[in-house]
């Protein structure tokens, strides 16, 4: 049966994403982050188009998601690295040494367990260290009084352990979204310091990264030497933080749509929804489309947001609801039930996109593709 509410990702769209950052960045390499479901729209489509893009490094935030990834490279014969970016819990290490996942190393202990499961198969594991330089979330802690030379202390330990390959070195930026604050500048030159000494004792990084999707646009020092590669993932969907620099030529690869569910003609005076927020100034014609917040569509579009019917743009009224959400059609001749909404994407020359809904909710590209509900259809297009 035909759902009520379809995403459409363009595959397309999201490989001319994938070369453009990588042109930007050239000679660094490119890392897709593919975490949380590729962002709710749907990892297998995801890596296979990526895949066949030339992309060669995909980077996750747990262990089922890189066992995903894995069996889809494996689907379509397509060598690439996989890699944990965040932490791996021990009762995960034994599957992810086994099935051969990069993993991230945020202190002595966790690089400890990865060693004694590469002994146990016998394997030489590839390992990244994490270096936490103002995160303050996960990491070898190089921060506050000492903490370069404590770092440091953690990682001449770690050096030591058996059967461990030091493929890479990274650290994650808190604020990359704000160009002026000098916090990240401050966080480059200190991963730069630690990544400069421990080369000195002879390890040689393949993978040196800390520029992730807002630092690509807003710190052009965290896409050259020494770094060697940059992680990506917002950018791939189009999307920007919306305080940012906008420095990367992406174009939106989503298009959420639903359809009307009755169309009807209210008298002055008619109140619209939940709390009854929104009441009708004179006679006006409603339609009823059928999605809402349980699909994705934020609270915060009552009264303030727009969807496309008919080939125009139309204000939604009244609250939104979980299953459905009313909109003036006044401006819209012969709306029938049935008729194609469009919810984000293009209009003709116009566009509704993710960083439109994130500033009407004050929060971030992200959360907004994220929060795509569980019973709208993912329907990639094009590259399948």
């Amino acid at each position: 049966m035909k759902r009520r509410v379809v995403v459409e990702i363009d595959l397309d769209a999201l490989v001319r994403n994938y070369r453009r950052i990588a042109e930007h960045v050239k000679p660094l390499d490119v890392l897709a982050v593919l975490k949380a479901n590729a962002y709710g729209l749907g990892v297998s489509a995801f890596a296979r188009a990526l895949a066949a893009a030339g992309c060669r490094s995909f980077g996750v935030a747990e262990a089922h998601e890189a066992l995903e990834i894995l069996s889809t490279l494996k689907e379509v014969g397509a060598q690439a690295d996989v890699q944990i970016l965040s932490s791996v819990l021990p009762w995960e290490v034994d599957e992810m040494v086994s099935s051969g996942v990069i993993l991230p190393v945020t202190g002595f202990d966790e690089a400890k367990a990865i060693s004694n499961a590469a002994l146990k198969y016998n394997k030489i594991q590839r390992v990244n260290l994490k270096i936490d330089t103002g995160m303050g979330r996960l990491g070898i802690l190089a921060t506050g009084e000492g903490g370069k030379e404590k770092a440091l202390s953690i990682i001449d330990k770690i050096l030591t352990l058996p059967n461990l390959e030091f493929n890479g070195i990274f650290s994650h930026c808190a604020m990359a979204y704000e160009r002026e604050d000098p916090f990240t500048g401050d966080q480059i030159s200190l991963f730069k310091a630690i990544v400069s000494e421990v080369q000195k004792k002879g390890v040689c990084f393949r993978n040196i990264h800390i520029a992730a999707s807002d630092a690509i646009n807003n710190f052009p020092e965290a896409v050259c030497a020494p770094f060697t590669c940059v992680r990506t993932g917002i950018n791939l969907h189009g999307s920007f933080d919306p305080n940012g620099l906008r420095a990367l030529n992406v174009e939106s690869v989503l298009t959420l749509k639903t359809y009307v569910a009755q169309v009807r003609n209210l008298p002055p005076g008619t109140s619209l929804g939940y709390g009854r927020t929104w009441r009708a100034p004179s006679q006006v014609k409603i339609a009823v489309i059928s999605a809402g917040y349980a699909d994705g569509l934020p609270l915060q579009l009552s009264n303030r947001g727009f969807v496309f019917i008919g080939g125009k743009r139309c204000p939604v009224v009244g609250r939104v609801s979980m299953d459905y959400t009313t909109v003036d059609v006044s401006a819209v001749d012969d709306v029938r039930a049935g008729d194609e909404v469009v919810c984000l994407g293009k209009c003709g020359d116009d566009l509704i996109t993710p960083d439109d809904w994130a500033a009407i909710k004050g929060t971030h590209p992200y959360d907004i593709i994220c929060s795509l509900g569980s019973r709208v259809l993912r329907k990639p297009s094009h590259l399948i």
